[in-house]
């Protein structure tokens, strides 16, 4: 429940089915229409997130948002689904619960919009992860969405934070950027935290030419 827990899944029409039967296989829980209302009354009052549902096991979930059904009390997660974002639409932001927004997409394009709309609404700069067989897809969500961080074939809560095998600094503190106000887009860990001195002396200068700076832009636009 962590802000690099698994906030929305985005699943493709082609593997949707097989993908919720596995994870209701591995412990998760779909809920229907009137138990998805029912649980976004309760995990928000005016707009807020409710503390009685906050990092709690879903079986006290359940209890305070009063499901009965067996299978929802003993899930290790409960999952919604949803198709689109804003305020409108609670269950695509921020939920620090046990609860997985699951979103069905037509294909990978589609998929890039509905992650490009959840992120509008919160999140942007923060990550996004890919699982994918096709290592090109994750390269040129690297160039279109506005995060800080692809994570790729890996459990995005662990990885986000660092990990031995991935190369990310270890952190519970992840910088998004300009597009999450912050003002920087690592991962924060010890570094950010020394004093480093700079001595400065004169060198033979490097000058560039106006040409050489904007010659191509010039160009083209003028």
């Amino acid at each position: 429940t962590s802000c690099s827990s698994e906030n929305s899944l985005i699943v493709t029409e082609a593997t949707y089915d097989a993908v919720i039967a596995s994870l209701t296989q591995h412990g998760a829980c779909l809920l229907d229409a009137q138990e998805q209302a029912q649980l976004q009354a309760t995990h928000w009052h005016h707009g807020k997130l409710n503390p009685a549902v906050l990092a709690k096991p879903v079986a006290e979930v359940c209890a305070a948002v009063g499901l009965d059904r067996a299978a929802a009390k003993a899930a290790k997660v409960l999952m919604v689904q949803e198709s689109g974002w804003g305020k409108e639409h609670p269950f695509s932001g921020e939920k620090m619960s046990l609860v997985l927004t699951v979103y069905r997409a037509k294909d990978f394009a589609d998929a890039k919009r509905i992650a490009t709309g959840i992120l509008s609404y919160q999140g942007a700069g923060h990550s996004l992860s890919l699982h994918t067989t096709d290592l090109q897809r994750a390269q040129c969500l690297g160039h279109e969405m506005p995060v800080c961080r692809i994570i790729v074939n890996q459990a995005h809560c662990y990885a986000t934070g660092g990990s031995f095998d991935n190369s990310l600094p270890f952190s519970l503190s992840m910088g998004c950027g300009t597009w999450g106000g912050n003002i920087t887009d690592q991962n924060v860990h010890y570094t950010h935290y020394m004093n480093v001195t700079r001595v400065v002396r004169p060198i033979p200068a490097q000058e560039v030419t106006i040409d050489e700076m904007f010659g191509d832009y010039q160009r083209e636009f003028h």
